[in-house]
């Protein structure tokens, strides 16, 4: 499971973990994780008040070097087997919103023809294709905080990140039709 309030209007979902969030066991404990806490407060979201999941709950080592844990990127096998996990935590915190971070969560919820560039930034309604119980109102798809952390260009990839974020926040603050 992911970790935040089981009552969050909004749940960030994003790949997979990392090598700080592997030893520690929770998301979003390494450095793209104090990113993204950093750029929800730009957005003026709470970052207490938001539920964080990984759609592969999982790490995948790169090579067979142990002394640096670099992960391998999920395949969509790993996203399919991980996917009653996620669905478990959507039925579970039933969150209004959901912001996808990244290209696998991205996947994960609208399918493998799924691409960040095209979606990212916009309020999406949520797929019909997936079969659940509980639906949030609302997705919204962004880059993920570690490709910030690997941009040429950190301060703008940040700023989108952060405007991307404040869209998710205004959805949240409309009024539900």
């Amino acid at each position: 499971m992911g970790v935040g309030p089981a009552d969050a209007e909004l749940m960030v979902v994003g790949e997979q973990p990392g090598d700080q969030e592997d030893v520690q066991g929770e998301p979003f404990v390494g450095p793209a994780g104090r990113l993204l806490r950093d750029a929800l407060r730009g957005a003026g979201i709470d970052p207490d008040r938001v539920f964080r999941t990984n759609v592969v709950k999982h790490f995948r080592i790169r090579g067979t070097d142990t002394r640096r844990r670099i992960h391998r990127p999920p395949d969509l096998g790993h996203i399919h087997a991980c996917g009653p996990w996620f669905d478990a935590e959507l039925k579970v915190v039933k969150p209004t919103a959901v912001v996808l971070l990244g290209a696998s969560a991205g996947k994960a919820v609208f399918g493998p023809g799924f691409r960040v560039t095209k979606e990212r930034g916009h309020v999406l309604e949520w797929p019909s294709r997936r079969d659940e119980s509980f639906a949030p109102s609302w997705v919204l798809a962004t880059i993920h905080p570690s490709a910030v952390l690997r941009s040429d260009n950190r301060e703008a990839e940040l700023q989108g990140l952060v405007d991307d974020l404040v869209v998710a926040r205004e959805a949240l603050a409309a009024p539900q039709v």
